[in-house]
């Protein structure tokens, strides 16, 4: 078997940590060069027997005197021994991907367990060349990136998800303003990044957090992205959920044709343009003129309403009729006095029943009831919706 005259190892890439030159059947006169950034290892008999910087070295009794305990070898001449040469790439790679897959978060902006997952970009160089051969790469060949990403995929799965976890529940941040956070979670989990990589003689060169969102690849998460969409749509068109599902019930009801799908979506659309009064008078054509009901006040709730909860108008959550604002918005509860639902400031009239919120002229021709707005035919003494004498 030949031996080898020369060791060296160049590369083209930079994710490549560690190379084992393919031969080692070496000499008493090889010559092993090593490069910048890089360093070399040498093992022989399970044993390191050399660690060299960059340079150009011939592997001589001199350079190595272990030889002579290992092999017997004497002082000059050119004699043959076996040993591994390990090259160690010490450049900074920092093009490194790591995701992590889907984990739940109790959102505190929507009070509802979310899907999130995480992104980011890190780099390590190697700091302690022995400590990383013998802890990480063992028998095999070479040792990039890739092979790192795979092998270590678990351990950094876990300890990214407790840690981001753990910072935006004791800071209280929601995914509305989780991306103005980035960078400080990035440094909160780098330390904890850093202790992991130092016990296989590496170092962290930079961790970053690319994007913290919505696990859209979940169907919890498509749903709830879905939802934001629609809020943040009737926010800039100026309605509300109420009023959403007036159109919609309105939108059916005109599909089956006819008298009834037009009078149900008129019925339906309450306080939109009036429908719910305009409904009354579809249902009794022969009412009169009368007083439109006044403003409403925050909090006040009428005597014949039996209900104990009631949706906001503002972020559609559920709240107490005893409320005088929303627990979750702070949003103003204005009841209707007829049905006591919630409405927005600027509702002229109830968006579920349709009754009159503010003065307004009354349409002409029509009687309305002074309490509550529903029109009256003008030949009775008391309402037919809330029983109020009329005078």
């Amino acid at each position: 078997m030949a031996m080898i005259d020369v060791v060296s190892w160049t590369t083209q890439t930079n994710d490549v940590f560690a190379w084992r030159f393919p031969h080692q059947n070496l000499s008493t006169f090889t010559q092993l060069i090593v490069y910048e950034s890089q360093e070399a290892i040498l093992f022989s008999k399970g044993k390191i027997i050399g660690k060299f910087g960059p340079g150009k070295y011939t592997l001589s009794t001199e350079n190595l005197p272990i030889l002579r305990e290992l092999f017997g070898i004497p002082f000059g001449g050119k004699n043959p021994f076996f040993a591994e040469v390990w090259f160690v790439n010490k450049v900074m790679p920092l093009n490194i991907d790591w995701t992590t897959s889907s984990f739940r978060y109790h959102d505190p902006d929507y009070q509802a367990m979310v899907p999130l997952c995480a992104n980011g970009r890190y780099g390590l160089k190697v700091d302690n060349a022995e400590m990383f051969l013998i802890k990480l790469v063992g028998t095999i060949k070479e040792f990039n990136s890739r092979q790192l990403t795979d092998q270590f995929q678990g351990a950094m799965e876990s300890k990214t998800k407790s840690v981001i976890l753990s910072y935006i529940q004791t800071n209280g941040i929601g995914i509305k303003s989780v991306s103005g956070h980035l960078e400080s979670i990035s440094n909160f989990l780098r330390v904890s990044m850093e202790e992991f990589w130092e016990q296989f003689g590496m170092i962290l060169t930079g961790f970053y957090i690319t994007t913290i969102d919505l696990d859209q690849t979940t169907t919890d998460g498509q749903q709830i992205l879905k939802a934001m969409s629609q809020k943040s749509a009737q926010s800039i068109a100026g309605y509300t959920w109420q009023q959403d599902q007036s159109f919609n019930v309105a939108k059916e009801a005109l599909s089956k044709g006819g008298d009834v799908g037009l009078l149900g979506a008129v019925l339906m659309t309450g306080g939109l343009s009036g429908g719910g009064q305009m409904g009354q008078m579809m249902m009794n054509p022969s009412s009169g003129g009368g007083q439109a009901q006044q403003n409403i006040q925050p909090g006040f709730v009428p005597n014949n309403s039996k209900r104990k909860e009631v949706f906001c108008s503002n972020c559609s959550k559920k709240i107490s009729t005893a409320s005088k604002f929303c627990p979750f918005c702070g949003d103003p509860y204005l009841a209707c006095p007829q049905c006591g639902a919630d409405n927005s400031e600027t509702s002229k009239r109830c968006v579920v029943c349709g009754t009159a919120l503010r003065s307004e002229a009354p349409l002409e021709g029509l009687n309305v009831c002074s309490n509550c707005g529903a029109a009256w035919d003008g030949r009775t003494k008391f309402c037919s919706s809330c029983g109020k004498k009329q005078v």
